[in-house]
């Protein structure tokens, strides 16, 4: 939580402990807020002739030292980043950032390093025109705080599933208010466990309701049929930010952004072509995907260093201070095939993570020294997921031994009980309801394994479904579930079936407690969890 003591750098601690670096450049500019805007031109006529900065800014991919902050122009123009200790920005440091271009849709993003410690940092983004330098964007605000070394509580939210299954932006329901609920709980991070958009999700005007009455929606053209081109699929990431309570939250709360199926096509994997999906012209899911994926990285304040997006990696890790880990997996570049799933040995078709990635995993979780590790996994372990009437979209493939893609989560399970690996919690979305899962070996087909939880969050701003089916192969123990069986399917927000997670670790006694938020905010279900010693 937001701690209320003063800010503790002053000016020249603030100068020598700060150093920023984007497109491989290291400013330390100090400027005074009268500098700011010295090159400008003494008057601007028209606001038509600044460039403008119409869907706000956010940060995110926030670990130890370092952020991405994140904008768009609405022309070319260069990116340019402000930010200070104090909300006045007085002492104020600059970074000249990369230029926002038309192959990027115009958006750009930067690194901020080298930060201090557990410090509350306003920043403001603006624009420099390319054709007219002296002429500027007017300001863009955000803050974030940084991670603390030790000695102070940590709270974050998570959750998944935006403006799917048609319920988009309604203002007369005050838009997609659970984000706002989020915002006002002053977390100091989020994490978004994919389906960022639904591209395969068309946005009607009017949705008419079981009594009635009528759901009305914003629309674009770019939201008004599945996304095919790459056009469409930015359209859909600009749709969720013509939001006002989105635009808020990206301003003050950082984001951790993985993906899932949606923002491509829904269960897709690599290979499939949507030979029975009369609404595409394009079959090829793997160009279908290689757009969404551009939109993704786009549109969402991720990290990466390179200028090819498919040669940028949707899994990473981040750490919080010594008490939390996150590692963020992608459970869609590297899957097999949806089948059957009950392969009895691994092979490329059981892939879920793929060898590369589950390497990388291990060798993290096995190398953290941190309380707490964090797998946020953007679909579910125990619940069946399926792909029409024979297959399965996600781990799960009904009760027995770990077969097809299990194998892959036996052998990691495997893994951190031989290597002890300790304080392992799973959270995760996709499934549109909220839950609290306890995984014991004792009730598992498949024993070789230490007892872990798993939470479930969502959706934010989409329909409700739910509950789906627990399988028992990895002892999976229903201990809450925010809808009871036999719901009925696709409740709109209006019902305030809407839900998201927060997990808050004491910063002296190391707990961790889960809990589970409606709409309203309202904690529906909280379990506090001691750390292993």
């Amino acid at each position: 939580m937001e701690s209320n003591r003063p800010l503790q750098l002053n000016r020249r601690q603030f100068l020598l402990r700060s150093t920023i670096t984007a497109g491989g450049i290291i400013a330390t500019n100090l400027v005074s807020k009268s500098q700011l805007f010295a090159q400008a031109p003494a008057i601007i006529t028209s606001d038509k002739m600044r460039p403008a900065i119409p869907y706000g800014v956010a940060s995110g991919d926030i670990s130890k030292d370092s952020i991405v902050i994140w904008s768009r122009s609405d022309r070319p123009a260069k990116m340019i980043v402000e930010y200070s200790t104090s909300e006045s920005f007085k002492n104020v440091r600059r970074v000249v950032g990369p230029n926002a271009l038309k192959n990027s849709d115009f958006t750009a993003r930067l690194y901020l390093r080298n930060l201090p410690p557990d410090q509350k940092l306003f920043y403001r983004v603006i624009f420099q025109d390319l054709d007219y330098k002296g002429t500027y964007s007017a300001p863009v605000k955000g803050s974030f705080r940084t991670p603390p070394k030790s000695g102070r509580d940590i709270f974050f939210v998570w959750g998944g599933d935006t403006a799917g299954q048609g319920w988009g932006i309604n203002p007369d329901f005050g838009g997609m208010k659970i984000y706002e609920t989020m915002r006002q709980l002053h977390p100091d991070f989020f994490i978004h466990s994919g389906d960022n958009i639904y591209a395969d999700g068309p946005i009607q005007s009017e949705v008419t309701l079981d009594d009635g009455t009528i759901w009305k929606n914003i629309t674009t053209p770019e939201k008004s049929k599945v996304a095919e081109t790459l056009t469409e699929y930015r359209g859909n990431y600009i749709y969720n930010l013509l939001d006002k309570n989105i635009k808020r939250f990206n301003a003050e709360v950082p984001i951790l952004a993985q993906w899932d199926d949606h923002e491509t096509t829904n269960n897709w994997y690599p290979g499939e072509f949507l030979l029975n999906d009369d609404r595409y012209t394009v079959k090829d899911v793997n160009l279908l995907a290689k757009r969404g994926r551009q939109a993704f990285l786009e549109y969402l304040p991720i990290g990466y260093e390179t200028n090819d997006p498919d040669k940028a990696k949707i899994y990473r890790s981040f750490n919080y201070g010594p008490l939390l880990d996150i590692f963020m997996l992608d459970e869609r570049t590297y899957r097999g095939p949806n089948t059957p799933n009950r392969q009895p040995v691994p092979s490329k078709e059981t892939e879920m993570l793929g060898r590369t990635q589950i390497q990388w995993l291990k060798r993290q979780l096995l190398s953290s020294k941190a309380t707490w590790k964090v797998i946020a996994s953007d679909m579910p372990l125990g619940l069946i997921i399926r792909d029409g009437s024979t297959d399965f979209e996600a781990w799960a493939n009904g009760d027995g031994q770990a077969l097809g893609r299990e194998l892959e989560i036996a052998d990691l399970l495997r893994f951190i009980k031989n290597k002890n690996i300790q304080n392992v919690v799973w959270l995760t979305a996709d499934v549109h309801y909220a839950a609290a899962h306890y995984y014991d070996p004792a009730k598992a087909q498949f024993t070789d394994f230490k007892p872990f939880w798993e939470f479930v969050a969502g959706p934010l701003n989409s329909g409700t479904f739910g509950p789906n089916q627990l399988e028992n192969t990895f002892g999976p123990q229903l201990i809450f579930q925010s809808l009871p069986p036999g719901t009925k399917a696709n409740r709109p927000p209006s019902e305030g079936l809407q839900f998201f997670g927060g997990v808050k670790i004491d910063g002296n006694t190391k707990v961790m407690t889960a809990t589970l938020r409606n709409l309203a905010g309202e904690t529906v279900y909280s379990i506090d969890l001691p750390p292993e010693k």
